[in-house]
């Protein structure tokens, strides 16, 4: 167990690994207490709300404490390990540990005592040095605000509340609930008064688990007085409270966190943020195919991915050359429409973690070889799940390959802060009327869907029809770029 006033002990707190994300969750720990480690080397590996994330460590030392277990989700700016950073071998840190009940410590537990939250605030974490892509935002590095009068926690000891509040005396005792942030949230979510909850954690702390017990504790007796109006009826409403079990037998109760849950949140909020307007076009594109063949032969993709969604991606960024206004955004805070003069083109991508849309950024400055090999280590990237919370910001224009699944076409949401997507559907083998007559040609079907605070019909219809164009007769690459 490691003491905070040990000012050989660095702290390292989790990181705001992508922008504005406020917790993570710790998939893996590569190293335990004793193992040593140099600047730079990984030590963990979290998932955000956005991407699976490795965690380099910038100290060399002896890892002293890992203060969460693997599955715990943990808020941005709280310490997550702690470095020896002495010099001292591994064998040398027991011997602080007569010193743990004189000071506030920290136990690897999942949910840490508030009196280790503290503590470690009292380190001088100021100097400690900050990654470059894993900076913690600024707002992370102090508690959250809380409400009424801020006061120490009851388990820190004298020197470090006196420490903490400036004063000469402790203060008295608070009677404020101990529980983490996140559980407050929760709480507070759910209309639960921490007062009224009976704490099962260590050190009287409120866990998770409290919170829904005392959820279902108030839930269960309403459901019995409303009904009984009568002593007839009384029995009849008792069995409802058990009615949000279910039969483990024949369900599976997914928890909705990580990608999938940011996902949810993001198209709820797109979907009724946003008027969507969807308009459709079915093109054939035998041409476009008999291209992807030729430049499978051609020196200058060897080794890079040649397919259909190549030609797509390098069509539409020839559209919204054509249609540069269809590349915006709404900025609903200034009330104003945000024009783009660069093209950060989305691919959304299934992945085991949920769907993700990576952007290539400035794919408008890309040749088409460029844009191949972009397009093969996103897609190779996405699906080992090693996305980067950067490679998914900043996205002006989406392209979503519905086809690849067998279906026509779909109508696309628009991912927050985007305009535009296109939808492309499977491609097929249909008749149809070419030159005059009906042959067997290669067709699919594109749906664009477009925010129409911004887009127009007028405009959206151009933009669809150039790409439509350009994937029928593939040449206007040249004319049109």
């Amino acid at each position: 167990m490691t003491t905070m006033t040990d000012a050989s002990v660095r702290e390292f707190k989790m990181p705001d690994v992508g922008e504005g994300l406020t917790e993570a969750e710790i998939l893996k720990w590569y190293v335990q207490v004793g193992d040593t480690v140099t600047d730079g080397q990984v030590v963990c590996e979290v998932e955000t709300a956005k991407a699976a994330v490795e965690l380099p460590i910038p100290y060399d030392g002896v890892v002293r404490d890992l203060r969460f277990p693997e599955g715990t989700t943990v808020d941005v700016g709280t310490s997550i390990i702690a470095i020896d950073v002495s010099g001292k071998a591994p064998a040398e840190a027991p011997a602080e540990a007569p010193e743990a009940p004189a000071t506030a410590t920290v136990a690897a537990a999942p949910a840490p005592a508030p009196a280790g939250d503290a503590a470690a605030e009292k380190k001088p974490e100021g100097r400690q040095p900050v990654l470059v892509g894993y900076g913690v935002a600024a707002s992370s590095t102090k508690r959250r605000p809380r409400k009424g009068p801020e006061v120490p926690v009851q388990q820190a000891s004298a020197a470090v509340q006196t420490e903490l509040n400036g004063h000469g005396a402790p203060p008295a005792p608070e009677s404020r609930p101990l529980a983490k942030p996140p559980v407050r949230k929760l709480a507070k979510d759910l209309g639960v008064d921490l007062t009224t909850v009976v704490p099962s954690g260590p050190d009287g702390i409120i866990t998770r688990e409290d919170v829904h017990a005392a959820v279902t504790a108030t839930e269960a007796p309403a459901s019995v007085p409303a009904p009984a109006v009568t002593q007839a009826q009384a029995p009849v409403s008792v069995p409802a409270a058990p009615a949000a079990s279910y039969d483990a037998a024949r369900e599976t109760r997914i928890p909705v966190k990580g990608v999938r849950k940011a996902t949810a949140q993001a198209m709820v909020g797109s979907a009724f943020t946003a008027p969507h307007v969807t308009e459709f076009v079915t093109v054939d594109v035998t041409r476009t195919l008999k291209l992807v063949e030729d430049l499978k032969q051609d020196k200058d993709f060897t080794g890079l991915r040649v397919n259909p969604l190549l030609l797509i991606a390098k069509a539409l960024l020839v559209a919204i050359k054509r249609n540069p206004d269809i590349n915006a955004s709404w900025d609903e805070a200034n009330q104003e429409i945000v024009l783009k003069h660069y093209v950060n083109l989305g691919i959304a991508a299934a992945t085991p973690r949920g769907l993700i849309v990576p952007n290539i950024k400035d794919a408008h400055t890309k040749t088409l070889p460029q844009l191949a090999q972009e397009l093969g280590d996103l897609v190779t990237t996405a699906k080992e799940g090693r996305t980067s919370p950067t490679a998914m910001q900043g996205g002006t224009v989406t392209i979503t390959n519905v086809g690849v699944f067998g279906v026509d076409t779909g109508t696309p949401i628009l991912p927050p802060g985007e305009s535009a997507i296109l939808a492309v559907g499977a491609i097929k083998l249909q008749p149809w009327v070419h030159k005059g007559k009906v042959k067997p040609r290669q067709v699919t079907t594109l749906a664009l869907s477009f925010d129409h605070r911004l887009i127009d019909g007028e405009l959206g219809s151009k933009a669809l029809a150039d790409v439509a164009a350009i994937l029928e007769q593939p040449k206007k690459l040249i004319t049109w770029a």
